[in-house]
């Protein structure tokens, strides 16, 4: 093995060896296992949200192809619509075009070419994470065998009266000129103002004064609305009013949805812009004006002097001439929530329009019952709560988007605009008797990208076929996905895959956290905290990452600012880190909370674990040589090589716990805690005594040698689903030290904790050698005594069993707390002056006379206590001050808090250890 571990020289080649060889693709005759991965879109790049779900979904991959399950991780992307458009859009924009120059077949051709030419780069990034899906049967959303299933699902829920054309109001973005469904609408508080204005009575015998947000929407108005309870306003329902600037007269008509409380109690009615409005309207049977185009200037239904002026400029001239009129009687600030598509941020507008509806109710009720019912679960089971609200109050799904880029609706119309759905013109010309001479025109609108999202885990599989693959990984085994999308995408597959294929399209539902920064700021380029997480794994020099969290940016000043901000976090840019790092990291973390903070310092960490695990595997090598293969004599196994067996076989069935509840962060802490203490600190260290000795039989020694590389192949076994590339490169080297063949370690099997059954005499045993070696080491520490100086020590009321577990065990403590001698005082007898430390009823003494110079210990534990008391004071007086208390940043306070503490703790041991010297040496 190479000295140093050097991630970057060992992964691309790994991989390279994995994919080339076929090793993702399913395997074996064992129960099946699968996985369908959120396509991300191809627009797309990775980010440290895919880096995190995708290292979670690899892991149970590899984890269950290990145990022997017949396993498929299904790779795919997302055509991604309007998100795809956009990006076309903004590079024909800077060569001066529009996509409307090119014609829709000529844009729909440079997608596809754009598509070609960037849809690698997400491939490309998941190699890299290691993320072992199964490239050959690698899946787009447009590619032709998704199409048939998106065309094949719309033609059945046509037939069945399951989706349907009609006139409704809708989100309209007055960007893309096309519709959003709800879950596309971004809505948030933002200032306002609301207009009082008076509407005169028919009769001239006064004004009705109504509240309104946007008055230019007036010259739509069709009534004014009032509570029917509202004792100011019964004696004028049924009346009419004077529609100002337009001289139209509209009824006052009463309904209970008005509220009598806001503003004047009298409110416009608007049926073909507001949403609450269409449905008065549609109660009262008011007639529905839409007054703006697609692109919310004003229309013909206007006065002349109001067509053609957009939205907002004819806004001012509205409230102008109203107040030029004297028809405004106050006008106020007020918050309102506006309404901003997800991709373009403009305000959106309610409006009227032919639009594809699924008909949702049917379909919600059975997924609904298939998590009643338990045949699906959520983990945590809390984000059922969230599912079942969302989908008992669910809505009919607009489908129709205005675009060109995506799946175009299977409806043709003929010359008098009679609709059919088919699979094909041909099918629907022979199904419907329609002459060649009759011209029929494909229904322009394409489907929501979610429509053929939600057929992901059964198109993949080959569905409407009936493919091999579809019966035996339908259901899939688990959805990986953020809580973000159970409205969107979760609860769409449930329904499509209980309509379709009868049963649920997966039987657990792990819902992950948001990974934010280490503040719990969420990640987004304007903060300029986004990580790529190939900078972490690759490494990335200071001004270049500077220059990629600044890149397209329009605001210098909040460039500026990220530049200076990035350049104070990583003065020297990120170093490299390794995948593995990085994936051990992302598993840590991944504990059941909504929010998860990532810290860059956790990766560092992790980093060192690597380089520990690589350490240790160069200790077995160069320990053990060929001698595990070439010594084939009698074996004898220590105390120390029966204690790693029995404490492997309890870390690996708390990793099989945890694997199995989706606690990857229990799975990494128990693989940690056994790598770093048990294997690398304990026993390696307990080895030596063994094996270099000449005192110690060959047949322990072969037990030695034996143990140390079958738990060390083993444990790569064990840490392979979380840090595959290390792994793979440790295995490759010992696995025939074990006595272990194969060609890969992805393909060995995980480890089985009854391979390894609990020995209670030995972690007893060990864990007293334990206990006895941290006692000595902590005297060390509190003492000032050098780790070199060999020391005596004295047992004092030793019981029997101490007594055989000290003699027992002396190569051990002998050697690893760094002992002259072990003595048992006599009972009764009294020993000298002693640091003491305390092992169960035992007292283990350490004599200080001779080991330390005390007048020179008491003086240095003074100096340290000194400055540790001054700093206490001093941080203690900036905590006083309230103007640094209220006006520093609340995280700088809080570090001053820690340090507070932390000195407390500090001030406390420097004075029990001060007088412990004092009270061992008076003089």
């Amino acid at each position: 093995m190479d000295k140093v571990y050097a991630p970057q020289e060992i992964e691309r080649r790994i991989y390279e060896r994995w994919e080339s060889n076929g090793w993702f693709a399913p395997r074996g005759d064992g129960p099946p296992y699968s996985i369908v991965i959120p396509p991300p879109n191809v627009t797309g790049t990775l980010h440290l949200g895919h880096a995190f779900q995708q290292t979670l979904m690899d892991a149970l991959t590899r984890y269950h192809r290990m145990r022997g399950d017949t396993t498929l991780w299904q790779p795919g992307t997302d055509h991604a619509g309007i998100a795809t458009q956009m990006v076309v859009e903004r590079q024909l924009n800077a060569q001066g075009l529009k996509g409307s120059d090119l014609g829709r077949e000529k844009f729909v051709e440079r997608v596809w070419e754009w598509k070609e030419q960037s849809g690698g780069t997400m491939a490309s990034q998941m190699r890299r994470l290691g993320d072992s899906v199964d490239w050959s049967r690698d899946a787009f959303t447009m590619d032709p065998q998704r199409a048939a299933a998106v065309v094949e699902v719309f033609v059945r829920l046509h037939e069945e009266g399951l989706i349907y054309r009609g006139k409704r109001l809708v989100n309209w973005d007055p960007v893309l000129l096309s519709a959003l469904s709800d879950l596309e609408v971004q809505s948030e508080p933002e200032d306002g103002q609301l207009w009082h204005l008076r509407y005169p009575l028919e009769d001239g015998s006064g004004n009705l004064v109504v509240a309104t947000t946007r008055p230019e929407t007036m010259f739509g108005d069709t009534a004014v609305a009032v509570n029917p309870d509202d004792e100011r306003y019964k004696h004028l329902v049924g009346k009419k009013i004077r529609l100002p600037l337009a001289d139209r007269l509209i009824p006052i008509i009463a309904d209970t949805y008005v509220d009598s409380a806001f503003g004047s109690g009298a409110v416009k009615i608007t049926p073909a812009h507001d949403f609450n409005d269409y449905e008065i309207g549609a109660r009262h049977g008011l007639e529905q004006i839409n007054i703006l185009t697609p692109r919310a200037a004003l229309n013909d239904n206007v006065p002349e002097r109001f067509r053609g002026l957009d939205r907002f400029e004819a806004r001012k001239r509205v409230v102008a001439e109203l107040g030029a009129a004297g028809l405004i009687e106050r006008i106020e600030k007020h918050q309102l929530v506006v309404p901003r598509g997800e991709r373009t941020n403009a305000v959106l507008e309610p409006y009227l329009t032919d639009q594809w509806y699924v008909k949702i109710a049917p379909l919600a009720a059975p997924a609904v019952a298939a998590v009643e019912d338990g045949r699906t679960r959520f983990i945590p089971e809390n984000w059922a709560k969230t599912y079942f609200e969302w989908m008992r109050n669910i809505k009919d799904w607009c489908v129709s988007r205005q675009i060109w880029w995506g799946h175009r609706i299977p409806a043709w119309y003929d010359p008098q605009g009679n609709v059919y759905v088919g699979r094909s013109e041909a099918e629907i010309r022979a199904q419907h008797k329609i002459a060649a001479s009759v011209k029929l025109k494909q229904d322009d609108d394409v489907l929501d990208t979610w429509f053929s999202s939600a057929l992901w885990p059964f198109s993949t599989l080959g569905w409407p076929d009936k493919t091999p693959e579809l019966a035996k990984f339908y259901p899939t085994s688990v959805l990986i996905t953020g809580f973000d999308i159970i409205f969107f995408w979760v609860a769409r597959m449930m329904m499509m895959g209980v309509k379709f294929m009868g049963d649920v399209p997966f039987r657990d539902i792990y819902i992950t956290g948001l990974i934010r920064d280490e503040h719990g700021d969420k990640m987004s380029k304007s903060k300029g905290n986004v990580i790529d997480p190939l900078d972490i794994v690759d490494g990335i020099e200071l001004e270049a990452l500077v220059a990629k969290r600044t890149s397209g940016m329009m605001q210098p000043q909040l460039a500026d600012s990220i530049a200076k901000s990035t350049r104070k976090q990583y003065p020297e840019g990120i170093s490299p880190h390794g995948t593995d790092a990085l994936r051990f990291t992302l598993a840590a973390l991944a504990a059941p909370s909504r929010d998860i903070r990532f810290d860059l310092g956790r990766v560092a960490g992790y980093r060192n674990f690597c380089n520990k695990l690589w350490n240790a595997a160069r200790f077995v090598e160069m320990s053990v040589g060929d001698a595990a293969l070439t010594d084939s004599g009698p074996v004898e196994l220590s105390m120390a090589d029966q204690w790693i067996r029995s404490r492997f076989g309890r870390m690996i069935a708390d990793v099989e716990a945890a694997f199995r509840d989706y606690r990857f962060d229990f799975a990494a802490t128990a693989l940690y805690e056994f790598t770093w203490y048990a294997f690398c600190d304990w026993y390696l260290e307990l080895t030596k005594p063994v094996l270099q000795s000449d005192s110690v039989s060959a047949a322990m020694k072969r037990g030695t040698r034996k143990t140390l590389v079958e738990i060390l192949e083993a444990l790569q076994r064990a840490l392979h689903p979380l840090m595959p590339f290390i792994t793979e490169e440790i295995w490759q080297g010992v696995a025939g030290l074990a006595g272990r063949a194969g060609p890969t370690v992805m393909l060995a099997s995980y480890p089985q904790a009854t391979e390894y059954p609990h020995d209670e005499v030995a972690e007893k045993e060990i864990g007293w050698v334990q206990s006895f070696v941290l006692g000595v080491r902590q005297i060390r520490g509190e003492m000032n005594i050098k780790p070199s100086r060999l020391i005596p020590v004295l047992l004092r009321n030793a019981s029997d069993q101490d007594k055989i577990y000290a003699e027992r065990h002396r190569p051990y403590l002998e050697r690893l707390a760094g002992l002259e001698s072990v003595t048992v005082v006599p009972e009764g007898a009294q020993p000298p002056e002693a640091a003491i430390a305390l092992v169960g009823d035992l007292s283990i003494l350490v004599p200080m006379e001779g080991l330390i110079d005390a007048a020179a210990e008491a003086e240095r534990l003074g100096k340290q206590l000194a400055k540790a008391q001054a700093d206490l004071a001093k941080t203690g007086q900036k905590l006083a001050n309230e103007n640094f208390v209220r006006n520093a940043p609340p995280e700088v306070v809080e570090a001053e808090r820690a340090r507070v503490a932390e000195l407390e703790r500090t001030v406390i041991s420097l004075t029990a250890q001060l007088e412990r010297v004092r009270r061992l040496f008076k003089p």
